[in-house]
């Protein structure tokens, strides 16, 4: 079964190139099923670079979190 899903993706001391950043933080909504969503859990919480491996330019990430929350289909606003 799939489910839309709401990530939120939160990064401290940021270093992209030359440039430093000190907090960025972005949002989508995605259509997983439960095993992709667990898949990335656990590969968020198990790989130490995988930020820096993902995301081109980015040499460096102090913090992170990553939320994961399920929307409500009716009170989805675009």
């Amino acid at each position: 079964m799939r489910m839309l899903v709401k990530f939120v993706l939160t990064m401290e001391d940021l270093l992209v190139g030359d440039r430093h950043i000190d907090e960025l933080e972005f949002g989508w909504t995605g259509d997983l099923s439960q095993d992709e969503i667990l898949n990335l859990s656990r590969k968020w919480i198990t790989t130490q670079n995988f930020l820096t491996e993902r995301m081109d330019g980015l040499d460096r990430v102090g913090e992170s979190s990553l939320t994961i929350e399920p929307v409500d289909p009716q009170t989805r606003t675009e």
